[in-house]
């Protein structure tokens, strides 16, 4: 994967990204989704914001051999924290990171949102507290995919402020426009998670030391929402 040629994950993830967006990419790595979406004029301008030095001069170097650094600030700068006021961010994207860390940085970064830009969110797992903090919130999830590469399964969850939401525990856990759409993608990670979980479960039983109660009771519940969702 390069500038050039993006993963399937992030091609999913730049599909989402409105035209002529004022893009802030945190947790950039090699800056690769904001240059691929510059050099394809997709994008009037865009923030890289990385926390960590070594991906930091890895998105100055693609920034750089691809002559954008009048379009691309890259800003070594924890979350949020990358963008400023003047920036004008219309899209957000976070990608790569556990569903709780984006979490985490949209909640330590809440003041930096004015509420009118798409937030873009691919979690690698912790999908669920993600979508209960959109929905505190008063973010709408507007779209819901998931894709399988590498033998992985990634969620991309796209959403806007729209005023209060409401999502019951179920669609939470699950996505409440998987749960409408139910494409094959999204009943297969399930078939492929239902046998894990169960496992689990009997795993807990079996036990030496006894496991919390409220652990056991939200993953049989877990199983029974899946069950039902395969029918």
């Amino acid at each position: 994967m390069n500038e050039h040629t993006l993963s399937l994950r992030l091609e999913r993830v730049a599909a989402h990204v409105p035209l002529d967006a004022r893009l802030a990419d945190i947790g950039s790595d090699h800056a690769y989704l904001p240059v691929a979406l510059m050099n394809r004029g997709a994008i009037a301008s865009a923030v890289a914001g990385e926390v960590a030095l070594t991906p930091f001069h890895s998105a100055v170097r693609t920034v750089r051999e691809n002559g954008l650094e009048q379009r691309i600030s890259v800003r070594l700068a924890n979350g949020l924290e990358a963008i400023e006021p003047g920036d004008g961010i219309t899209a957000l994207s976070l990608c790569g990171m556990g569903g709780e860390t984006i979490r985490d940085l949209l909640d330590s970064g809440k003041a930096r949102l004015h509420g009118e830009e798409r937030l873009i969110l691919q979690p690698n797992g912790g999908e669920q507290p993600l979508r209960q903090w959109l929905m505190d919130n008063t973010y709408r999830i507007l779209c819901e995919e998931v894709l399988r590469e590498n033998r992985f399964d990634y969620e991309i969850i796209v959403a806007e402020r729209t005023g209060p939401v409401l999502y019951t525990a179920a669609q939470l856990y699950f996505g409440p426009l998987h749960m409408q759409a139910r494409t094959p993608a999204f009943l297969a990670k399930w078939r492929r998670l239902l046998p894990l979980k169960q496992r689990t479960l009997a795993d807990f039983a079996q036990a030496r030391q006894p496991v919390p109660e409220a652990k056991v009771q939200a993953l049989t519940q877990q199983v029974q929402w899946i069950t039902q969702l395969l029918g």
